[in-house]
């Protein structure tokens, strides 16, 4: 299983909501790039990033952040926050970003991720966001008539790389990951999942990691608060690695 520690930048700043409003943010590093550079230093093997500016806007805000984090570290960074056209993905991919995120557009036009999909075989994720089962667009700021499981089964040939599953009630409360939302989802679709929200401690990775369908999990506040440490939690990734090696 994948670690994904998390870089969300809102304003140039690396922040963690609560629940997803913008009002409700705790500055953790105003050098985004001074974060990633940590993260490579304590082992993680992947970047998430999340422009929360561009969320809201539909087009990249903090170019210049990710820019930087992109030149700081040799580490695989899959990016989301606004990206909700051609042009977009294709400049970020050109970029060096390994992976776009997709959330809004995977509502909006699933034809656009179906396309990019098949021009970038391996780099495109979905992003579901869910509201009571219900998935969010817009920044969470809006909820649609699509339950995840619904939105998930739209992209089961369309060939991408994996979905990232936050359930939007616990993210960056520390209360624990929705462990049975996510395995559900992971058994309903051939595609790899990966688990954002909430993660509180390790026990969060030991019941993700007996999932052998569950592909990776996505960690913010924890980490940053110092309740997730690195080494402990890497550990127990490849050890889940080790354990579902055919």
């Amino acid at each position: 299983m994948i670690l994904y520690p998390a870089i969300d930048l809102k304003d140039g700043q690396c922040v963690r909501l609560r629940r997803g409003d913008m009002a409700d943010a705790t500055v953790f590093n105003d050098d985004p790039a001074g974060q990633a550079r940590a993260f490579a230093q304590a082992g993680f093997e992947w970047l998430h990033c999340v422009d929360l500016n561009g969320a809201f806007a539909g087009k990249s805000i903090n170019e210049d952040a990710i820019v930087s984090i992109r030149a700081a570290v040799d580490l695989p960074i899959q990016l989301g926050g606004g990206l909700r056209d051609r042009a977009s993905i294709d400049r970020w991919l050109a970029r060096g970003i390994a992976r776009v995120i997709l959330g809004t557009a995977a509502v909006r036009d699933p034809a656009l991720v179906r396309e990019t999909a098949r021009a970038y075989p391996g780099r495109i994720v979905v992003g579901i966001d869910a509201r009571d089962g219900m998935v969010a667009v817009e920044g969470w700021a809006e909820t649609s008539s699509l339950t995840a499981h619904e939105l998930a089964r739209r992209f089961e040939d369309a060939g991408v790389a994996a979905i990232v599953f936050t359930d939007i009630a616990r993210d960056g409360t520390g209360t624990g990951v929705n462990v049975e939302a996510t395995a559900a989802l992971a058994d309903a679709v051939r595609i790899p999942v990966i688990a954002s929200g909430g993660a509180a401690g390790l026990d969060d990775i030991r019941r993700l990691s007996a999932h052998p369908k569950i592909a990776g999990a996505v960690l913010g506040r924890a980490l940053y608060d110092g309740k997730i440490e690195a080494k402990a939690a890497l550990a127990l990734a490849r050890i889940h690695q080790i354990h579902n090696q055919p």
